[in-house]
């Protein structure tokens, strides 16, 4: 499983992806019909009669080697497609790549996309629709996850293949707990219990932290609000879709914030990707941190004796949220979007993907997966993982909302307001709300 690169690919939203890609769509439509098949002979078949389609896979480290080895398979097995995954950018850069891709109408054939972009990226007519691959043939998509496939459906339409899978979890530092003579929580426990264990874990003269939260306004420092704002019976966009869904129920959620940054009892991280959050769990100084399966192998490898819990909830039930991202496909011509389709469907299969899932850090895509021997033996050997995946059954996933961004980055601000001090919960959602309402209202 991958360590630091996964913390960043979760995701720094980009700011003004809606109106950058509505751009790219009108120019990429209307230069598709000259530059569709840039990069290969006609209909991107070359002389030999074989297909080459262009990666952008955005791994690095033990991820790009993980997908380097499964297109190397593939390309063994497949010997009239060759997959070229040299080219593109890390995952974080991804979307401004794509962008300034689209406008110049030379992009790639399959490029991986975070989840939460997807919605923004789909508006371009060179976007490939995948409903039809997705549920026929050997991608098992009615045994995908729920928020698989809810991530990758824009206005009922599957516009990309699951790339990647997780969730958030709580892990727990076993030593602290012991030395703040606290029990361990277990599942079902509340965001009241939360707060009050993580004042009692902290130690300010030892530098020790109950939990943290990023602080930077980010999709990280976001995304971690959005299962008590579900909880609470709230949604990321109203029902009319011409407002907010967490106007009453977001001043709540950031109540819990408020109330952490009261007792001062969580560590607020000033930088981008929660690396220094990570760190200072990693030292042992921080008795609880929510975080997904990515960080594990940091937290084993730190020395860390440590225990997973799901998410507290304010109604007991199970509540979390996955971050999915996307294989996106893009219309360079029929036989390019058959070869890539072809290789996204291949992927997708338990084969691959329990491979995928071990060696870059993913979840299980479907339950085929989680039943192979493979993964029931990484199961076995990685404590915790079990908890993340059980948590898929009753996870949540972001919206594919055009306006999702501008929504998120207005919360983003109100987060960090209210963990800074600057603002009660009740104003930072006034003026989020109004960021947010504002952006709802722009016709897409």
């Amino acid at each position: 499983m991958a360590p630091d690169p996964r913390m960043s690919r979760r995701g720094i939203l980009r700011r003004g992806s809606g109106l950058a890609l509505g751009a790219a769509a009108s120019a990429a439509s209307s230069s598709a019909a000259l530059t569709g098949c840039a990069g290969g002979a006609a209909d991107g078949v070359d002389a030999d009669g074989r297909v080459t389609v262009e990666l952008w896979h955005g791994q690095t480290d033990t991820g790009r080697a993980a997908i380097e080895a499964l297109v190397r398979d593939f390309n063994r097995t497949h010997p009239r497609i060759r997959v070229d995954p040299g080219g593109g950018v890390i995952a974080d850069a991804m979307l401004q790549k794509i962008t300034a891709a689209l406008a110049s109408g030379s992009f790639p054939d399959i490029a991986y996309v975070f989840g939460s972009d997807l919605s923004s990226v789909a508006r371009s007519p060179s976007v490939v629709d995948l409903s039809e691959t997705v549920r026929s043939g050997p991608v098992p998509w009615s045994d995908f996850w729920a928020p698989a496939r809810e991530a990758v459906t824009v206005n009922g339409r599957v516009r990309a293949a699951p790339a990647l899978l997780d969730s958030l979890a709580v892990v727990c530092d076993k030593k602290l707990f012991r030395a703040a003579g606290l029990p361990l929580p277990r599942a079902g426990w509340t965001w009241q219990e939360f707060t009050d264990t993580a004042a009692r874990l902290t130690d300010r003269r030892r530098g020790v932290f109950g939990t943290g939260w990023p602080g930077v306004g980010d999709e990280d420092t976001v995304w971690r609000l959005w299962p008590m704002v579900w909880d609470l019976g709230g949604d990321v966009v109203a029902r009319d879709g011409k407002s907010i869904g967490f106007a009453k129920t977001g001043v709540r959620a950031l109540g819990t914030v408020e109330a952490l940054a009261r007792a001062k009892s969580v560590y607020i991280d000033p930088k981008p990707g929660s690396e220094q959050m990570y760190q200072v769990f990693a030292s042992g100084r921080m008795g609880m941190v929510v975080t997904g399966p990515w960080q594990l192998p940091d937290i084993r490898d730190a020395g860390i004796d440590y225990h997973v819990v799901p998410l507290p909830s304010y109604s007991r039930r199970p509540m979390t949220i996955s971050g999915p991202d996307t294989w996106t496909l893009f219309d360079n011509g029929p036989a390019r979007v058959r070869a890539a389709r072809t290789f996204v469907t291949w992927l997708a299969q338990p084969a691959q993907d329990v491979r995928w899932g071990i060696d870059a850090g993913s979840l299980p895509l479907s339950r085929q997966t989680q039943a192979l021997p493979d993964w029931r033996a990484q199961d076995a050997r990685t404590a915790g993982l079990a908890v993340f995946t059980r948590a898929l059954e009753t996870a949540r996933v972001r919206p594919a909302h055009p306006a999702y961004p501008q929504i998120s980055q207005a919360l983003g601000q109100a987060i960090v307001a209210v963990l800074l001090g600057r603002s009660s919960p009740a104003e930072a959602l006034r003026r989020c709300a109004r960021t947010a309402d504002a952006a709802l209202l722009i016709p897409r």
